[in-house]
């Protein structure tokens, strides 16, 4: 999905937090063999840059930072107090001071993110500093506990012998093989009415669902990634692509298709074979005010978290995120909390828009231009 939603992202894996949170070295003249030779512009490096194993983060000034004078910090400071429930190292002696500073004035968080804090433009190996920006989000689904009155698609919990076949059944397979159908037996969590919305959910790899429970009680709970049947994983957008079926892959293309093809939907499904297992979570007030739970542990907060590969940018790191295009003018302070198959490179981000219908329009449309500058702690 161009987003996660139908770009080329499945679900976000819960990785090593060690590994994650490795801290930059110094690249210079004193430390040659930290990288290969670059040539051309990229070769000359300024002192004090700083190497991760996808970028190199060159020292910048606040003044390089679009619009970091204008931020609602406090936004941030919410994604930043959930990064210290599990703070990268170099973060954690921060923490106290984070929460503290939480009911401070905007101009009181700046100060002391400028005192604390050393800007350094990302870059990639080469030197190039321009990325990508897309967007993902938290479907939000109507859902029944019981089959019927138009509920007629489930999300399923894992199957008991999942961990022993690998790879497990297709998407097609699991939808019509009996023997199939049979493993599933009794694993149904809630019953949804649109498959192409469930595969959006699959895509996703969480999401929130309105339950009516057996006794016509609602109640609201969190689907969370619980496995997949270890198949490939296909783009839609990328089937009805090569098929010559649409010129415009973003979702609201996807959906303009599939309303005028009702009778090739499950042909654009099954061309996709993997399947995702959901465990089912309580969502109380508390939660319900952030997203699922990222890579690095934590909840993600709606236009403060952003997933990021991993070997760029340490999870738990604050990042100043500049995009401009058609859909989003974007110069914020941001948390890289998450991950994602799809998220590869040093300039390179997945923004998390919040649940529901309107950011998953803003996550279906967000694909344009990206800069980032990490803010690292000084010595």
């Amino acid at each position: 999905m161009n987003l996660r939603l139908l770009r080329l992202l499945v679900t976000a894996s819960i990785v090593g937090i060690l590994a994650a949170c490795s801290t930059p070295v110094p690249l210079g003249p004193s430390d040659p063999s930290a990288r290969p030779a670059a040539t051309g512009p990229a070769a000359a490096v300024v002192p004090g840059t700083l190497a991760q194993a996808k970028s190199r983060w060159v020292p910048a000034t606040w003044s390089e930072l679009p619009g970091f004078d204008g931020d609602a910090l406090h936004e941030a400071w919410n994604a930043w107090l959930r990064s210290c429930e599990r703070p990268a190292p170099a973060f954690a002696p921060l923490c106290g001071d984070v929460r503290r500073l939480s009911i401070a004035s905007a101009e009181e968080q700046r100060g002391w993110i400028m005192q604390r804090l050393q800007p350094y433009r990302i870059e990639s190996l080469d030197g190039g500093a321009e990325g990508l920006l897309t967007g993902y989000f938290e479907p939000f689904l109507e859902a029944s506990r019981r089959p019927g009155n138009g509920f007629v698609v489930p999300l399923y919990a894992p199957p008991a012998d999942l961990g022993r076949r690998r790879p497990w059944y297709t998407r097609q397979q699991i939808e019509t093989l009996p023997e199939a159908q049979a493993q599933l037996a009794g694993r149904a969590i809630a019953w949804v009415r649109d498959p192409v919305q469930a595969m959006v959910l699959h895509i996703q790899g969480s999401g929130r669902l309105r339950v009516q429970e057996a006794d016509g009680s609602q109640r609201l709970v969190r689907l969370a990634f619980a496995g997949t049947n270890d198949q490939p994983y296909r783009s839609v957008g990328r089937w009805l692509l090569d098929q010559g079926l649409v010129r415009d892959a973003t979702w609201p293309g996807i959906t303009a298709w599939v309303q005028q093809n009702p009778q090739r939907v499950n042909e654009m499904l099954w061309s996709n074979p993997r399947y995702v297992f959901f465990r089912e979570e309580p969502l109380d007030a508390l939660d319900a005010g952030f997203g699922p739970k990222g890579a690095q542990g934590v909840p993600l907060t709606p236009g403060r978290s952003i997933a990021v590969d991993r070997q760029s940018i340490p999870y738990g790191t604050p990042v100043w995120l500049a995009s401009s295009g058609p859909t989003a003018e974007l110069s914020r302070l941001v948390l890289a909390q998450d991950t994602g198959s799809a998220i590869v490179g040093a300039v390179r981000a997945d923004y998390f828009t919040g649940w529901g219908q309107e950011a998953g329009d803003l996550a279906g449309r967000l694909k344009q231009n990206l800069r980032l500058w990490a803010l690292w702690p000084k010595n």
